[in-house]
């Protein structure tokens, strides 16, 4: 909750009220490190209201929306259709969703997939910037790719989890398996390892997943990751029309454009 509301400009204790709250918008100068302005709002939850940070523009708008729902039905069609064409009016769009995960340190389990595990550190990435380990690493952000475990076959790397330091104390998590070895529980074990490294360098371990990417989820729940907060951001329409035309050309056979289109590492 810290670090949330460095990311939008609130105090941490405003997640626990029982009421909505509303702030304007401030990208902290420790927020995550793949928060990128223009942000137009961001409404956050830990499940108990929404702290929904806005420019100026639209914090009339914003403030409304969340005072003519239930909090989480704002994160649901059909009302989330009402704030995104009254958005769309001034120049804006929702862009992003996604659920949290955090580790419940008393059941991250040992699991164990049949295959070799290592730890790996910044220094054994670099010929792993590889399209088959897209989630795990980040070629654009390397300098943030700090820690890994991988599944060897003998010498050949089979999955990697891979996490980056997206903020001070709060390390991200992403997972990439081939997909000869996929449905073998290697997701799993090298998710729950990687977890357990990242607690004993003194880190706080997360996980990203689009609600709808079921894999992914089932991939967090297993290696002890529980929901824990959930996020929707609007931006500019151009930023969103820019995003999306990318992805088409990535689609159409174009050159991968180095971001991906949300700031989540889901597998």
């Amino acid at each position: 909750m810290e670090q949330s509301a460095e990311d939008i400009g609130c105090r941490a204790e405003d997640f626990l009220k029982s009421e909505n709250v509303s702030v304007p918008f401030r990208l902290g100068a420790n927020a995550r490190k793949y928060h990128k302005e223009p942000i137009t709002c961001n409404l956050v939850s830990y499940g108990n209201n929404i702290v929904a940070a806005s420019s100026e523009e639209v914090e009339a708008l914003v403030s409304e929306y969340i005072g003519r729902y239930y909090f989480y039905h704002c994160f649901e069609t059909p009302n989330m259709h009402w704030l995104n064409e009254h958005l769309i009016q001034k120049g804006c769009k929702i862009c992003f969703m996604a659920e949290y995960y955090l580790p419940d340190v008393n059941r991250i389990p040992d699991i164990d997939p049949g295959f070799d595990m290592r730890v790996l550190e910044q220094k054994d990435f670099s010929e792993l910037y590889l399209p088959e380990w897209s989630n795990a690493l980040c070629e654009a952000r390397k300098e943030l790719d700090v820690l890994g475990v991988g599944a060897y076959d003998g010498d050949k790397l089979v999955g990697l989890a891979g996490c980056s330091a997206d903020c001070e104390n709060m390390w991200q998590i992403g997972i990439d398996v081939l997909p000869d070895y996929r449905r073998h529980g290697i997701a799993s074990a090298l998710t729950s390892r990687l977890a357990k490294e990242i607690l004993r360098r003194g880190k706080v371990p997360f996980y990203c997943s689009a609600w709808s990417n079921i894999r992914s989820v089932r991939n967090g729940i297993k290696s002890g990751f529980i929901p824990a907060w959930v996020e929707m951001t609007a931006k500019p329409e151009a930023v969103v029309d820019e995003l999306n035309n990318k992805d088409e050309e990535k689609t159409c056979g174009g050159t991968d454009h180095g971001e991906a289109s949300s700031p989540d590492k889901w597998e």
